[in-house]
């Protein structure tokens, strides 16, 4: 097992930033916490924009509340700042998608008109939110949608760690049966 020795120390140049072999490492450390694959979906000035994601949580309960993080490079970045929008959580046999939207095109997905904003057909889950706030997280905006509409259905689960897809079996999902 390697573990990686911290260093307090920033890149002389930048203060409080990583230098960029640390970068590297801090991102492979990052990749060893497994997540659920989802798809932000929102109707631009001009077009229909998704956004495959991986930082995605719950954050309240009373009002439902959801946060996605975005890095501020990403092309609809700019667009997607108080509008409307839906996480799309992906199924197991969903992987095309998720490759779709981070900028590997394949056959044009299933839209479905949501109550406020557009979603995918087929997914696992999916949660349609109104803007609530958005907060600078260095290099990502954090987009907090309250939730007005959400769904799922059954099925085993699209996962990604350690950079690569993986899957989460049905089996291992989920407390909605125990509540």
């Amino acid at each position: 097992m390697m573990i990686a020795k911290p260093r307090p120390e920033a890149a002389p140049d930048l203060p409080g930033r990583i230098s960029a072999p640390r970068a590297h490492h801090f991102r492979g450390s990052l990749g060893r916490f497994a997540t659920g694959v989802a798809i932000v979906t929102f109707d631009g000035v001009t077009k229909r924009h998704g956004i495959t994601v991986n930082s995605f949580t719950s954050v309240s309960m009373d009002p439902p509340l959801v946060l996605v993080s975005i890095a501020r490079t990403t092309k609809a970045h700019d667009e997607l700042a108080g509008r409307p929008f839906t996480v799309n959580i992906l199924g197991a046999e969903q992987r095309q998608l998720a490759v779709h939207f981070a900028g590997r095109p394949g056959p044009e997905p299933l839209w479905l008109e949501g109550e406020t904003a557009p979603r995918l057909s087929g997914v696992l889950a999916h949660f349609e939110c109104k803007p609530w706030a958005a907060y600078a997280g260095g290099d990502h905006t954090l987009y907090l949608g309250e939730v007005v509409d959400f769904a799922y259905r059954r099925g085993d689960a699209l996962a990604f760690a350690n950079s690569t897809f993986t899957t989460i079996p049905e089996s291992q999902l989920g407390m909605e049966d125990l509540l």
